[in-house]
């Protein structure tokens, strides 16, 4: 294929150079990546060649823009690869990423390109290098010591073979907890087995069904939208089980086990730290985030365990007595405990989930977001129809500042499921903020999710869950916005990991306090707010079973940080090393052929191995953070400037307990977030 064909190859031209997903197809991604490997290994023989002393601006920097073609055409299949895959894109992900791997390795293991790197690193106290340098430097310095600068020969090889066999176990991982959650499908023709389901689930599901060619049925699927209101609702309770463990054991055993991918991507993990001098893998990874190491995030999980266990055990108990009350149940299951926590709340608070979803239609939560952005942060948005997408339900948009009407960046946004994309939620970018191709650039930020579809009858009327879930993102979304560095490596949520979840999960916050809801809360037929009395019963509900919700988060922290300080060598059974990892933060018993691990993308397949800490960790921050905003005021401008301009728009230019400090004059305190929840 001629390069001059190749969408990659060429400029972009859509507004502000934005993605040409118009042009670009699954036959171009291959010779795009071979393309962009070679420019990068061209300039890497360049920086080598330099006969320069090596200093900041012909070393650190022109290191950072060697890779810039690669790491766009990375960048766009990696997000392609998760939110609009079909088979022939995501067969590429063998190849596609053993040859990046590949590329950073051979960067990563040059010992010529690391000596100049040492010898700037070296130097660097005649440098006069700002903060934002020398933090580019040290990250610089860090990232080849911490993948194997300082290795002889033969340990250099033994780790780029590691790099290898990891970049493709984890995508394999994934593919294998895709096949498996669409693998599963559970037709009903019987109005009794949907007995109990609101309209909205019924409609979605018989619209399913229609789909897949069985009309007047239901279909319920193994996707949280389907899934999640058919154990929360369905009187049925043989098909509750039936569906919940479909989903408790989802890749493991059958046709897609990752019994085996697991077991082997924790034994490379582990070979690759020891090889590297630390202990375990999660020394390493902790060694570059605020915990630190392994036995700090022990103590904080424990800490956060001992208060919430007692808590857990009381909500459990409420729901197991009341599900005695009201059925004559005496043996409470994990399947009925969604089905009688919903009924009890409906009791206690007067209030179901479902009388939310009318005052959450998607486009009003989407208004709501940009609502909030503009009252703290002064952004406005507005959609643009010409920029290209990659799938007819993903809308662009073009942020300004209001005031100045300042160009900030693009926004796209990606709502509903569907069998190419990967379950969950998450923020991205298409092109990060800072210096590119000579010169400085604002942010393409993008948020996929997977959320209530409309049906016929209705639009998309949303979760209050997912109405958090979306706020949640547009968090992220906001730290990749208003990044205001200078290069794209420190830039937005290139931060430390467990300082990357504040600024999503602070946003949630608002969506539990009437001045944020009535921004955008209306109902979708008559426009009328949602009542002050609902706004009331939905904060009562708030701390509604904080300790059972706190133990379940913990035994996901807690299981992360078992596989990834045990020795691989010790375990012979997933299923029964994970029994062991969870037995403190269990409130059921484990049930045989279940199993969490096989389908954790988030520590086997994402980036949060040793790291799912950081979702309490980080929640010890946003509380803690947020109770600035309620003495000040939710909207106050002055806490709001000072939240933009010490965290969201610093990156990772500095250590994050100095910015955090910076923001709210002194460290966190961590019984905020047990205030918050009504433990303490």
């Amino acid at each position: 294929m001629s390069n001059t064909s190749n969408p990659f190859l060429n400029p972009f031209t859509a507004f502000d150079e934005a993605v040409p997903f118009d042009k670009i197809k699954v036959e171009h991604f291959l010779p795009a990546v071979d393309e962009s490997i070679a420019q990068a290994k061209k300039n890497i023989a360049a920086l080598k060649a330099n006969t320069a002393k090596p200093d900041f601006e012909n070393t650190i920097v022109a290191l950072e823009a060697a890779s810039e073609l690669s790491d766009r055409v990375a960048g766009i299949y990696g997000n392609l690869e998760v939110a609009n895959a079909d088979e022939a894109l995501q067969a590429l992900a063998k190849e596609i990423y053993p040859k990046l791997t590949a590329l950073s390795s051979d960067i990563a293991l040059d010992e010529e390109i690391f000596k100049r790197v040492k010898a700037v690193y070296d130097d660097r106290a005649n440098l006069k290098l700002d903060k934002e340098q020398a933090r580019l430097l040290e990250k610089t310095y860090l990232s080849f010591t911490r993948n194997g600068a300082l290795l002889t020969g033969q340990d250099k090889e033994t780790l780029r073979q590691i790099d290898q066999e990891l970049s493709v176990l984890g995508p394999k991982f994934s593919e294998n907890v895709l096949k498996s959650t669409n693998s599963f499908e559970m037709i009903l023709s019987d109005k009794a087995d949907v007995e109990g389901l609101p309209e909205g689930a019924l409609e979605g599901a018989a619209a399913m069904a229609e789909a897949k060619g069985q009309p007047g049925k239901w279909l319920f699927n193994l996707q949280i939208p389907s899934y999640l209101p058919f154990l929360t609702y369905a009187k049925n309770r043989t098909l509750r089980e039936k569906l919940w463990r479909a989903y408790a054991s989802r890749s493991y055993k059958g046709e897609f086990d990752n019994q085996d991918i697991v077991k082997q991507i924790v034994t490379l993990r582990d070979r690759r730290a020891k090889l590297l001098g630390f202990a375990t893998h999660a020394d390493f990874v902790l060694a570059e985030r605020m915990a630190k190491d392994p036995h700090t995030v022990r103590e904080f999980l424990n800490k956060l365990l001992k208060a919430s266990k007692d808590a857990g055990k009381r909500d459990l108990n409420e729901v197991a007595d009341f599900a005695k009350k009201i059925d004559g149940l005496t043996d409470i299951k994990p399947w009925d405990f969604a089905y009688y926590s919903e009924k009890l709340k409906e009791e206690k608070y007067a209030f179901n989930e479902e009388d939310l979803r009318p005052y959450f239609k998607l486009e009003n939560v989407v208004e709501g977001v940009f609502a909030h952005a503009k009252k703290l942060y002064g952004l406005t948005f507005k959609e643009n129809s010409s920029i290209p997408v990659y799938h007819p339900e993903v809308k662009a948009y073009e942020i300004y500042e209001e005031k100045s009407g300042k160009y900030v960046g693009l926004f796209y946004t990606d709502f509903f499921p569907r069998e190419t994309k990967k379950g969950g939620a998450w923020m991205t970018e298409f092109r990060g903020q800072g210096y590119l191709g000579g010169k400085m650039r604002r942010p393409h930020v993008s948020i996929v999710c997977n959320f209530t579809q409309p049906t016929p009858t209705k639009p998309s009327l949303l979760t209050y869950d997912e109405v958090r879930t979306l706020f949640h993102e547009f968090g992220h979304a906001l730290h990749g916005m208003l990044s205001d560095c200078h290069y794209r490596s420190l830039s937005g949520t290139n931060v430390y990991w467990d300082f990357v979840e504040l600024p999503s999960q602070i946003m949630e916050n608002w969506v539990g306090e009437k001045e944020g809801l009535d921004l955008f809360a209306r109902h979708y037929e008559t426009n009328a707010p949602m009542p002050a009395d609902l706004i009331e019963k939905l904060k009562k509900s708030q701390k509604f079973q904080a300790g059972w919700m706190s133990c379940r988060q913990l035994q996901f922290g807690m299981m992360d940080m078992a596989w990834h300080t045990a020795d691989p060598k010790s375990i012979t059974d997933v299923d029964a090393f994970e029994e062991q990892a969870t037995a403190e933060t269990r409130l059921f018993p484990k049930l045989e052929g279940t199993n969490n691990s096989c389908s954790f993308s988030h520590i086997f397949a994402g980036g949060y191995s040793a790291g799912y800490y950081s979702y309490k960790w980080a929640e010890v921050l946003d509380a803690d953070a947020f109770e600035y905003f309620k003495e000040k005021g939710l909207f106050n401008q002055e806490v709001a400037q000072k939240f933009k301009d010490n965290i969201l728009s610093r990156g990772g230019t500095e250590h994050p307990m100095e910015l955090y400090k910076r923001f709210r004059g002194r460290e966190p305190d961590p019984n905020a977030l047990l205030r918050r929840d009504g433990l303490i």
